[in-house]
């Protein structure tokens, strides 16, 4: 059996994590955390080959967690692509910044979410 890369997908929605979950595991070994905290508790244990991560979050936001990311030499160099449902030029900016390798606007097309993905995955080679 081929190894799949591992997407970790972080938002505090059941709906989100789901449908993301319905667009990727066909190609994906998915991986689900509904919050900050359990995203880091998951990287603990498992090193995804991508994040896709939910700005706004109630217990710790994507900044937060990915600040987090930052702080860990095994997880500094894993592809972390925001998602969130505000297109403002500053939050593209500050994920930017934070290091992220893109910024996906919600809601999205599953075809947007795969170039981006794939963007991700071609700029890590």
């Amino acid at each position: 059996m081929e190894d799949r890369k591992i997407v970790l997908v972080v938002d505090d929605s059941s709906a989100n994590l789901q449908l993301c979950r319905g667009l990727l595991s066909n190609d994906y070994d998915v991986r689900l955390a509904k919050s900050g905290k359990m995203a880091l508790d998951a990287l603990a244990r498992i090193r995804p080959d991508l994040i896709l991560l939910d700005i706004e979050m109630p217990d710790m936001s994507g900044f937060e967690v990915m600040t987090e990311i930052k702080k860990n030499r095994d997880l500094d160099g894993i592809p972390v692509i925001f998602v969130t449902s505000h297109a403002s030029e500053k939050l593209v900016l500050k994920a930017r910044e934070q290091g992220a390798v893109d910024y996906i606007v919600k809601p999205f097309v599953s075809d947007v979410l795969y170039k981006k993905i794939d963007k991700a995955f071609d700029a890590k080679k």
